[in-house]
């Protein structure tokens, strides 16, 4: 069976790829601005209790 991505050569193109890095510094600066890096810590903190957790079941 084929695949429906087969035969695409670029899935990631140079302008999504901008597109996203833009959208991910927005967000980040709204974060630094409005809310003094709190969403981003807590992001980080469950990301890494999200890992810990995968590293018990290994």
């Amino acid at each position: 069976m084929l695949s429906r991505w087969q035969g695409k050569e670029r899935l990631m193109t140079n302008s999504i790829a901008v597109w996203l890095a833009l959208i991910i510094a927005i967000a980040l600066g709204l974060d630094w601005f409005f809310q003094d890096w709190q969403a981003t810590l807590f992001l980080g903190h469950k990301m890494n209790e999200l890992i810990e957790w995968l590293a018990f079941w290994r």
